[in-house]
C-alpha cells in the first residue's frame, strides 16, 4: 500500500546567485516581543488556465503558512496597487510601499507536460529594492501543496536565518465517541491539517504515535488484541511490524536520533523502568533500576542524553541521565508535578507539561533546568511535540465531561502565538515529523 509518495525532480534555492550586500530585511526571532512583518504574496501567474488555478492555490497556502507562524502578516490581495507580476522585471517598489509591505513574493507556474510542472518564485525586500531569493521547483502536478510549503520554508529561512517547518507532517490519534466508548485511530496529516488520512482500520485503540528520524516510520501502541503491543508502521509501504511480544505492560516508545534503537517503558511487578531496544537484534537493555516509576524517555538530538519523568523524589519530576542510564540528575524544581518531557531538536531546551492547582501548563526549560517559562496554561494540556526547527510546540487539550473532546493546539516559544489546529474529529497524542526529504 503506497500511502504517500512524493517525488521532487528538481529543487534549486538559488540564493547564491544574487547580491545580498544591501539587503536589509531580517526578522530577529530571538527577541521576546515581535511585530509581524507585512508580506505581499501575489497569486502566481501562468500562461495556461490550469496553471493559473495551481498558482492561486500555491499562493493561498504560502499566505496561510506564513500567517500561522505569527512572524508575518499576509497583506490581502485586494489591497494591492499593481497587477505587474512578471518575474523578468523588477517590481515597482513604490506601489508596495503604499500598502506598507516590507517583503514581496512573486511567482509563476509553467506547465511543461502533463506530468511535470515548474514553479518559480522571487522574494524581494521592498525597503532596499534587493532581491533576497530565487526559488525554482520541478515536480508533478499533484504536489502543489508540497511546493507551497517548501517555498514557505525558503522564505522563513531567508528572513529569520532559521530552518522552516512547513514541509512536515503530524501523526496523531483521531478520536470519536464518548469517553467511555471512545474510538481512537492512527491518523496523519500535513502540518497545516490538510491531506488527513487514517493509517489503521480502527480495530483497536491506539496511543502515543512517534516518528522515526527519517519521517517514514512510526512507532505506536495498539490494543487491538486487548493488550498493549508496540508496532512500527512504514508510511511508504503501509507495512506494519510487531516490535516484540513483551509479557508485561509496555508504553511510551520513542525512536533514538539515529533510528537504530528505541526507548520505552516496561512495567514489571508494579514498577516501571526505562529500557533501550536495539531494533536490529531486538535485544533490550535496562536503563533505570530505581523502585520509582520511570517513564516518558526522550533522547537529546545527539543521542548522548535522555530526559525522563520519575517520582523517585516523591512527586513526578524531570531528570536527565546519560544514554546508558548513568548519572541521573533532577532538573525540575518548580512548584507542581512535571510530566511528558521532550527534548528540542535544536538541543537547547526541553518541553514539558506541569500540573498545579487543577491547571495544566505547557512550558520549556533549558537542559539544566534553568530558565523555566510557561507558554500556555489551561485545563488538561498534554503531550508536547516540537516542530522540526524547535520554534513551535504542538500539544493537545481535553475538555471536561463524558462527551468532552480533544483538540490539537500549537504555540511558539514567545507564548504569544497560541492557535487551534483544525482536525475533522477530536485529536490527541500529536507527534511532529522532521522536515520531509
Amino acid at each position: 500500500m503506497n500511502l504517500i509518495r512524493l517525488i521532487f525532480l528538481t529543487f534549486v534555492l538559488a540564493m547564491g546567485t544574487f547580491n545580498f550586500a544591501h539587503a536589509q530585511l531580517r526578522i530577529d526571532i530571538t527577541e521576546g516581543n515581535l511585530d509581524p512583518v507585512p508580506i505581499a504574496v501575489v497569486d502566481f501567474s501562468s500562461d495556461r488556465q490550469d496553471g493559473q488555478a495551481l498558482g492561486v492555490e500555491i499562493s493561498e497556502i504560502i499566505r496561510a503558512d506564513l500567517e500561522r507562524s505569527g512572524l508575518f502578516v499576509s497583506i490581502s490581495p485586494d489591497k494591492f496597487q499593481t497587477t505587474q507580476t512578471d518575474l523578468n522585471y523588477k517590481p515597482t517598489f513604490a506601489d508596495w510601499r503604499v500598502i506598507k509591505a516590507e517583503a514581496l513574493l512573486l511567482g509563476r507556474v509553467v506547465i511543461e507536460s502533463p506530468t511535470r510542472i515548474r514553479v518559480e518564485a522571487r522574494l524581494w525586500d521592498i525597503s532596499s529594492g534587493e532581491e533576497l531569493a530565487g526559488i525554482v521547483f520541478g515536480t508533478t502536478p499533484n504536489q502543489e501543496r508540497r511546493v507551497a510549503h517548501k517555498i514557505s520554508d525558503a522564505i522563513y529561512e531567508k528572513l529569520t536565518g532559521e530552518t522552516g517547518y512547513f514541509d512536515s507532517r503530524i501523526v496523531f490519534v483521531s478520536e470519536s465517541g464518548s469517553k467511555i466508548e471512545r474510538e481512537k485511530r492512527l491518523a496523519i496529516m500535513d502540518q497545516d491539517g490538510a491531506n488527513m488520512m487514517y493509517l489503521d482500520t480502527g480495530r483497536g485503540m491506539v496511543l502515543t504515535p512517534r516518528f522515526s528520524p527519517s519521517s517514514q516510520r512510526i512507532t505506536y501502541l495498539s490494543y487491538e488484541s486487548g493488550k498493549g503491543h508496540i508496532y512500527v508502521y512504514d508510511i511508504e509501504t503501509g507495512r506494519r511490524e510487531l516490535l516484540g511480544n513483551f509479557p508485561d505492560m509496555t508504553f511510551a516508545p520513542r525512536f533514538s536520533p539515529d533510528g537504530q534503537s528505541m526507548i520505552l517503558s516496561l512495567m514489571r511487578k508494579g514498577n516501571s523502568d526505562l529500557y533501550a531496544m536495539d531494533l536490529s537484534s531486538r535485544s533490550t537493555k535496562r536503563l533505570t533500576t530505581s523502585p520509582a516509576i520511570d517513564v516518558s524517555g526522550s533522547y537529546s538530538p545527539d543521542g548522548e542524553k535522555i530526559v525522563f519523568n520519575s517520582d523517585r523524589g516523591g512527586t513526578p519530576q524531570l531528570y536527565v541521565m546519560n544514554a546508558d542510564g548513568s548519572s541521573a540528575k533532577r532538573i525540575s524544581f518548580g512548584k507542581g508535578r512535571y510530566n511528558s518531557p521532550v527534548w528540542s531538536p535544536r538541543g537547547d531546551k526541553i518541553a514539558f507539561v506541569k500540573s498545579r492547582d487543577g491547571k495544566f501548563s505547557i512550558g520549556v526549560m533549558n537542559i539544566d533546568g534553568s530558565g523555566e517559562r510557561i507558554l500556555a496554561e489551561s485545563y488538561m494540556y498534554d503531550v508536547p511535540t516540537w516542530s522540526p526547527n524547535g520554534r513551535v510546540i504542538m500539544f493537545y487539550q481535553e475538555t471536561r465531561g463524558e462527551y468532552g473532546t480533544s483538540s490539537l493546539w500549537s504555540v511558539d516559544l514567545t507564548g504569544r502565538n497560541l492557535r487551534k489546529v483544525s482536525t475533522p474529529l477530536g485529536a490527541s497524542d500529536p507527534a511532529w515529523s522532521p522536515l520531509l526529504p
